[in-house]
């Protein structure tokens, strides 16, 4: 799962598998923003659900 780009951000994924649980590090032009954390049954997260949250966290920060 590859990183995503949105408005100068750089949302990058990262999960393990034995804990259920990820993050996504959020960047702005190369600088380290903050971690969301989330969590997701299964072998990995589907990508929808990064989308999701990407999105979301878009939405609340007006970027």
């Amino acid at each position: 799962m590859g990183a995503i780009e949105r408005n100068g951000y750089r949302f990058e994924p990262e999960f393990s598998v034995i804990e259920q649980n990820g993050a996504i590090h959020v960047y702005n032009k190369g600088k380290f923003v903050e971690e969301v954390k989330f969590s997701f049954s299964g072998n990995y997260p589907e990508f929808d659900q990064i989308e999701q949250l990407v999105s979301e966290y878009c939405e609340e920060q007006g970027i």
